[in-house]
C-alpha cells in the first residue's frame, strides 16, 4: 500500500509546504510547520446558488461526432429566481445585524472575548427559534448538564433534550410529550416557554456531529465552538489551522446541500481577531463580533461581513440577571445626565451602519507636569484626537502643546468616524475654559486641517435622532439644506464659529483663548 502523501502547514498563516522548514517563509514564524495528510477530507464547496437553482441547457459541439460536454457556466436568465425567506430570530437587534433575519442555509460566524456572552446569546436565540423549528445545539466546551443548568438560569423552561449525555435519563424527556406540550394551543404558557425542539449534543468528533445532523435533520445547528471540533483523520490537535479549515469546509458542505443554517462560535486571539486560518472568515456568509467591556452591562454585536445585508451594522444588548436583553433605544444608554451638565462635555450623533446613536463626549484638559504633554483617548480614535488638538492650537489659538488632554465617550462606545470631530473640538475648548456647553445642542461635522467644518453623510438621519430625544439645536457644516424636522439648525464654516455658537452666554475672544497673552 502506497504511503499517503503529506504536506506541512503553517499554524500561523496556513501556508503549505512540501517539506519541513524551521521557519515559515511567508509569515517568518519559527517552528510553526505541522505535518498533515494531503487532502484528507476531500471537501468540495457546493455551488453558491443552492440545490435546484440550475437549469439544463443545450450545448453546441464543435468536435463533430463527439458528444458535447456538459457546460457548467450559465447566464443570469438561466438561473432560477428564488426569494430569500428570512426567519425571525425573536431578537430585533440580531435581525438588524443579519440584514433582516436569519437566512436558511447560511453559515454565520460569531467571535468575541471569553465570557462576553456568545453562548448565552446563541442559547437564547435557539430557544426562541425552537418554538417553530428544530434546533441542534452542539457544545464542545460544556456537558449537557452544564448547558441545561445555564438554560434554567436564563429562563429557558424545560424540557431541553440532551443527546448522548452521560446521564440521559436525568435530562431527556419524551419527544412525544414535549411536542404535545409545545404545540398545544390550549396551553399558551407552554407554547411560549417550552423548548421541545431544542436538542443538545455534547460532542467534539466531526463525524459524530455529521451523523447526528443527518439523523435529526435540524433546521438550524449551533456549533460552540469550531475550535473544539476535530476530524479524526487529521493528526493535528483541535483548534489547529488544518482542523478548523477542514471542519468548517465539511459543515459548509452540509449547510448548503441540506439547507441547514449554521451558527458557529469562534475563539479570538489576544489581538481580538478570530483564531484559526483567515480562510475561516472567507468560507462563511456572515461574520459577527460580540464586543463590550466585561465590567460593563452593555454588549455590542457588530457585523464585519454579510453576504445577505449591509456591513458595519450593530445590535446592542444589556447583560441582566437572566441573560441578554435588547436595548431598543441605545442613545439613552450612551447619554449622560443632561439635567446636571458638567464643563468639558459635548453631545454628538454617531452613525453605526444605518443606526444613529447620540453619544456624550467628555474632555479634561489641564496643564502638563511633563516635558511632553499626555494624550489619552477612550472610545475615540487616537489619531483623530491628535489631529483635532493640532488644529485647535494652530487655527484657534489654544496652547495644547502645554496641556494634557484626556477624551472619552460615555458608556465606552467606540465612535471613530469623522463626524464626531466637531464635538471633540468643542468639548476640549470647554474644558480648557471650564465652561458648560449648551446641553440642548448637538454637534455634527468633520474638522479639516485648515480649521474648516466639513459635511458628513447621513445628516438627515442624525438630526431626526437628535430631535426625537428632545434636542433643540444642531450645529452642522455650512452649505447643506435640510427639511423641517423640528430642530434649530446653526450652520458654521469654521471651528471657531462652532465654539462661539456652542457657548451662547459667554463670548470667546482671542485673549480669552490664549491665557499666556498679557492683559
Amino acid at each position: 500500500m502506497a504511503k499517503p502523501k503529506t504536506i506541512f502547514i503553517c499554524n500561523n498563516c496556513a501556508s503549505e509546504f512540501s517539506q519541513w522548514f524551521g521557519k515559515c517563509s511567508n509569515c517568518d514564524t519559527y517552528d510553526s510547520l505541522v505535518e498533515q495528510n494531503a487532502h484528507p477530507f476531500g471537501v468540495d464547496i457546493p455551488g453558491r446558488g443552492g440545490v435546484g437553482n440550475w437549469q439544463s441547457s443545450p450545448t453546441h459541439s464543435k468536435s463533430g461526432g463527439k458528444p458535447p460536454k456538459a457546460r457548467a457556466s450559465l447566464t443570469f436568465d438561466q438561473i432560477s429566481d428564488r426569494q430569500i425567506a428570512r426567519w425571525d430570530s425573536g431578537y430585533g437587534e440580531l435581525d438588524r445585524v443579519l440584514g433582516g433575519g436569519v437566512v436558511p442555509g447560511s453559515m454565520v460566524l460569531i467571535g468575541g472575548d471569553p465570557g462576553i456572552g456568545k453562548s448565552t446569546l446563541l442559547l437564547q436565540v435557539s430557544n426562541q427559534l425552537a418554538q417553530k423549528y428544530r434546533i441542534l445545539y452542539v457544545t464542545g466546551e460544556e456537558s449537557g448538564q452544564q448547558v441545561k443548568l445555564r438554560a434554567s438560569r436564563l429562563g429557558v423552561s424545560q424540557p431541553v433534550n440532551v443527546v448522548n449525555d452521560e446521564n440521559p435519563e436525568n435530562s431527556e424527556t419524551s419527544d412525544q410529550e414535549t411536542k404535545t406540550a409545545t404545540k398545544n394551543p390550549e396551553n399558551p404558557i407552554a407554547t411560549e416557554h417550552l423548548s421541545a425542539d431544542l436538542y443538545v449534543l455534547p460532542e467534539t468528533d466531526l463525524e459524530e456531529i455529521l451523523k447526528e445532523i443527518d439523523s435529526l435533520k435540524p433546521n438550524l445547528t449551533v456549533i460552540d465552538s469550531i475550535q473544539t471540533v476535530f476530524f479524526p483523520s487529521l493528526t493535528s490537535s483541535p483548534g489547529s489551522v488544518a482542523q478548523v479549515r477542514e471542519c468548517t469546509s465539511a459543515l459548509m458542505k452540509v449547510a448548503k446541500h441540506e439547507d441547514i443554517t449554521m451558527l458557529i462560535v469562534g475563539h479570538v486571539t489576544k489581538e481580538g481577531t478570530i483564531a484559526g486560518p483567515r480562510v475561516l472568515e472567507h468560507l462563511v456568509d456572515t461574520v459577527l463580533y460580540f464586543e463590550g467591556d466585561r465590567f460593563a452591562s452593555h454588549r455590542l454585536l457588530r457585523t464585519v461581513k454579510n453576504r445577505f445585508g449591509a456591513t458595519h451594522e450593530i445590535g446592542i444588548f444589556e447583560m441582566v440577571s437572566n441573560g441578554l436583553r435588547e436595548v431598543p433605544n441605545p442613545s439613552e444608554l450612551f447619554l449622560g445626565n443632561r439635567d446636571d451638565p458638567a464643563p468639558g462635555t459635548a453631545i454628538v450623533v454617531a452613525c453605526e451602519g444605518t443606526r444613529p446613536i447620540v453619544v456624550e463626549l467628555q474632555a479634561l484638559v489641564s496643564p502638563t507636569s511633563y516635558p511632553s504633554p499626555r494624550r489619552a483617548a477612550t472610545g475615540i480614535d487616537y489619531n483623530r484626537l491628535v489631529q483635532v488638538l493640532a488644529v485647535l492650537e494652530k487655527r484657534v489659538g489654544v496652547p495644547m502643546s502645554k496641556l494634557d488632554a484626556y477624551l472619552g465617550s460615555a458608556g465606552g462606545l467606540n465612535v471613530e468616524e469623522p463626524a464626531v470631530d466637531l464635538g471633540m473640538a468643542v468639548a476640549i475648548v470647554a474644558s480648557f475654559r471650564d465652561r458648560i456647553v449648551d446641553p440642548g445642542t448637538v454637534l455634527i461635522g468633520e474638522v479639516g486641517l485648515g480649521g474648516q467644518v466639513r459635511s458628513v453623510s447621513q445628516m438627515e438621519l442624525r438630526l431626526k435622532e437628535a430631535a426625537k430625544l428632545g434636542f433643540q439645536r444642531a450645529i452642522v457644516p455650512k452649505g447643506t439644506k435640510f427639511p423641517e424636522i423640528g430642530i434649530e439648525i446653526l450652520p458654521v464654516g469654521k471651528v471657531i464659529d462652532a465654539i462661539i455658537a456652542a457657548v451662547p452666554h459667554q463670548e470667546l475672544t482671542e485673549e480669552d483663548l490664549d491665557p499666556d497673552e498679557d492683559d
